[in-house]
């Protein structure tokens, strides 16, 4: 990967551990990121306001087609990688291919697990995981109001 905040799993949990052995809190967020838009950066900031550092798990190319369905994803994961790296906000990236991202819940055990508004805390699919384990919970980046699904339609509205 192009990013030297990208790591594998194996490698993120070591350098989470070191994290947090030096009293650094943890934050986890987690999606597809198809084209970024001001929701995406909204989410990520509000998302390191709750700690010291911000992972990004980012869903592969694989599991976003599972998601979204096959025409997606529009920018491959390499792409995707290297922009989310580009943020300031972000500390991390690693990549997940699960339908959920349990495994990486699991692997760091974050501090906060974030989830957008278009979940509550109720409705979180890793809840389970991240209050077994004795982390929060958090939705954060304000109201819906933009989609990478609305993006894509307005552009075949404009465009075609």
């Amino acid at each position: 990967m192009p990013c030297v905040k990208f790591l594998t799993l194996p490698q993120l949990a070591a350098v989470v551990a070191r994290e947090k052995a030096q009293g650094r809190t943890v934050v986890l967020a987690n999606g597809g990121f198809d084209l970024i838009h001001v929701g995406h950066v909204r989410y990520l900031q509000q998302a390191k306001a709750l700690g010291d550092i911000l992972v990004v798990a980012l869903n592969s190319d694989s599991s976003l087609k599972e998601l979204k369905g096959d025409a997606r994803a529009l920018i491959d994961e390499s792409g995707r990688v290297r922009i989310l790296c580009a943020l300031a906000c972000v500390d991390h990236v690693t990549l997940f291919s699960e339908p959920t991202v349990e495994r990486v819940l699991r692997a760091i055990t974050p501090h906060f697990h974030c989830k957008g508004s278009d979940y509550t805390l109720e409705s979180i699919p890793e809840r389970d995981v991240v209050l077994g384990y004795g982390g929060q919970l958090a939705i954060v980046g304000g109201g819906k109001v933009r989609s990478t699904s609305l993006v894509i339609r307005r552009i075949k509205e404009l465009y075609g």
